[in-house]
């Protein structure tokens, strides 16, 4: 079976360098690179390349409609999605394959590079309103084509978590998901390899949209996968009630001003408040498992350009 593999990037030429090297070193498929308004030379850099399929130009610089348009003009049986800033591991196609030959969907761990090593993950899961929900992270996960077309892709109303609401669509289709170590790839190096925590309130300088989003994309994505369920409120004022926690210490520890609490607080409420909204909206669109109206199948091709070298 063909495998077609996916890597949306926005100004991130260097790493986006290395993706390509790695995927070219250590796999046989058909590349397709989905480029957001990037001003830092990556059309010229994958131009000078010859293990690049297809290059597309999009407007848009969200993650959701680059792995859309890169999945309508995937021609493989297989289809990955592969972060720009990943490097896929000499065992990552190997264990992909291995794994869609019984499952539906597979992923593995995203290591970052440290002193002496490296991070990795683990399959996450949990169980929602009687479902269970294996998540898998975007930037490293592989579905039979059947499977992402049974999806409509990821949502388009979504700037963050669209892997997260795919995870959710997947469980409520009964799809099943494997975890593959041998599937890793790796990130660039870091001296300590922390990551910020996703749930780290903004400071004053400025996270705003970042944070709102956070808050409107869980409120929407549990709305429209599930309605208005005691257990949808009870995860939503769980994830409020922490991050407030947490930002009553960074003001006692003077570390955000109290106004940037104050702020928050409202702007969690908002972005509830519409995600809800939205996501209701969205659940009364399409009643189906798909749960997609922001999908592949409604998006119109809005490429700039297309170079398709295949």
């Amino acid at each position: 079976m063909e495998l077609s593999v996916v890597v949306a990037t926005l100004n991130g030429r260097e790493r986006l360098s290395e993706c390509l090297d790695a995927l070219s070193l250590h796999t046989g498929s058909e590349v397709i690179v989905v480029n957001g308004p990037s001003t830092d030379g990556t059309s010229g850099m994958v131009h000078g390349r010859d293990d690049v399929d297809v290059l597309v130009e999009l407007p848009e610089r969200n993650i959701n409609v680059s792995r859309n348009a890169g999945l309508s003009v995937a021609s493989g049986d297989l289809v990955a999605f592969v972060d720009q800033d990943y490097r896929v591991e000499p065992t990552w196609e190997a264990s992909l394959r291995e794994g869609l030959s019984r499952a539906d969907c597979v992923t593995g761990p995203t290591r970052r590079t440290v002193r002496g090593g490296a991070t990795g993950d683990e399959l996450e899961s949990r169980s929602i309103a009687g479902r269970e929900v294996s998540y898998f992270a975007g930037g490293n996960v592989a579905f039979t084509r059947e499977v992402a077309l049974s999806l409509d892709g990821f949502d388009e109303y979504l700037e963050t978590g669209g892997a997260r609401d795919a995870a959710h669509r997947l469980a409520a289709q009964k799809r099943t998901v494997e975890w593959h170590p041998e599937m890793g790839v790796r990130g660039p190096y870091s001296a300590d390899g922390g990551e910020r925590d996703a749930r780290q309130l903004p400071s004053a300088d400025g996270e705003y949209r970042r944070w709102a989003w956070k808050y409107r994309s869980l409120a929407y994505r549990l709305a429209k996968n599930y309605g208005l369920r005691p257990t949808v409120v009870r995860r939503m004022a769980g994830h409020t009630a922490r991050d407030g926690v947490a930002a009553g210490r960074s003001v006692l520890g003077g570390t955000l001003p109290p106004s940037a609490w104050f702020g928050g607080g409202v702007g969690i409420s908002k972005n509830v408040l519409r995600g809800t909204r939205d996501g209701l909206a969205a659940r009364f669109r399409d009643r189906t498992s798909t749960r997609n109206p922001n999908g592949l199948s409604m998006r119109r091709d809005r490429a700039v350009e297309r170079h398709d070298w295949r």
